[in-house]
């Protein structure tokens, strides 16, 4: 049995929310960035949400507008040259495009946090891990250095980096891979935010280092109840702790799903071709599949449907009109109401 069939035929993980309101909406979101060769539009009317205790998974290719959509909603992009010229981001129904500075920097760490895909850089190199995860408390709990150290040992412990109270005092350096991903879960999670944005959270890191950050996750989302956002371009790192999956492709989302409905009948050309890609023990000795081409570059997007260069089923209509995302009703496509996709022959592509 290949990885495609286990999500596919397993129990779907509980994260229903429980809320009426998510608790993030993003709307009609796009950022563009202002080049040397032109605008580059990185994002182009992006529409997710996520509630409490529910994990999206966002996938697609570098550049596809996964980690810019993030960015936007943490409120650090660089302004300029990036600019988000229409769109909202509500977070508890409250649009934080509106807010000023001061009161997105209230929001950011307590109710939104993020992890960063390279933990070296992220981390201060001449600081210890103690006292950067310290300094979460310090600044806005007002503690004191020794309350916020014991604290920090807290997390290190949570978080499972064994003899915590001995390495509190390291600097990031002395840690391997994994562990420093553990560090910056811990930062996260120190004021026990509603929501996390984890991007890529697993790069670099070994096989067996990747599942265990996975299991981590999933355990303390469960634990803390919160919304979970996971970017990555792996499909087999989302399988077992996802929700639901929207799938981005030249700053579009193109499609979304409940993670194994996804799995088992990929309604999009690429969502297909990303999951043909992935090796299975089934085609042992066979050529790996690839998707022709590259990703297109952002300042002069196709017409039509941006996948149409690379589709191998691209037809005049693909190279003209952009397809808008279809969402699937219960008179369009019975089981399949629910899931969005946006390609004109969505229903050849499903059943294909």
């Amino acid at each position: 049995m290949t990885i495609i069939d286990e999500v596919a035929e397993s129990p779907a993980p509980d994260g229903s929310g429980g809320a009426d309101r998510p608790l993030l909406e993003v709307r009609d979101l796009h950022v563009e960035f202002r080049t040397r060769d032109g605008v580059a539009k990185a994002v182009n009317g992006v529409n997710y949400s996520v509630s409490a205790g529910e994990t999206l998974a966002v996938l697609g290719e570098s550049g596809s507008g996964k980690s810019v959509t993030a960015q936007a909603i943490m409120g650090i992009l660089d302004m300029p040259p990036g600019r988000i010229p229409k769109g909202e981001i509500l977070f508890r129904g409250q649009d934080m495009l509106k807010m000023s500075n001061e009161e997105r920097r209230k929001i950011r760490g307590s109710k939104i946090a993020m992890i960063f895909q390279d933990a070296l850089s992220s981390l201060n190199p001449v600081l210890s891990v103690g006292y950067q995860l310290g300094e979460m408390f310090r600044v806005h709990q007002g503690l004191s250095k020794k309350d916020a150290k014991a604290k920090a040992i807290e997390l290190m412990d949570r978080v499972k980096i064994p003899a915590a109270k001995e390495r509190v005092s390291d600097y990031p350096h002395q840690f391997s891979g994994g562990m420093r991903q553990r560090i910056m879960i811990a930062m996260a999670l120190a004021l026990e935010p509603d929501l996390i944005i984890a991007d890529e959270p697993t790069t670099a890191l070994d096989v067996t280092v990747q599942a265990q950050v996975m299991d981590l996750l999933a355990e303390l989302q469960r634990e803390y109840h919160m919304g979970l956002i996971l970017i990555t371009h792996d499909l087999g790192v989302v399988a077992d702790v996802a929700d639901k999956i929207a799938v981005m492709y030249a700053g579009r989302i193109v499609e979304t799903a409940p993670v194994h409905e996804l799995y088992k009948r990929p309604a999009h050309p690429y969502t297909k071709g990303l999951l043909d890609s992935i090796p299975r023990l089934d085609q042992k000795g066979q050529d790996l599949y690839a998707i022709k081409g590259l990703p297109p570059n952002l300042t002069r997007i196709p017409s039509g449907c941006a996948f149409n260069p690379r589709c191998p089923q691209a037809q005049d209509i693909c190279r003209t009109d952009v397809p808008p995302l279809h969402q699937v009703t219960e008179r369009d496509g019975g089981e399949l109401a629910g899931r969005g996709s946006a390609c004109h022959f969505w229903k050849e592509t499903i059943h294909g």
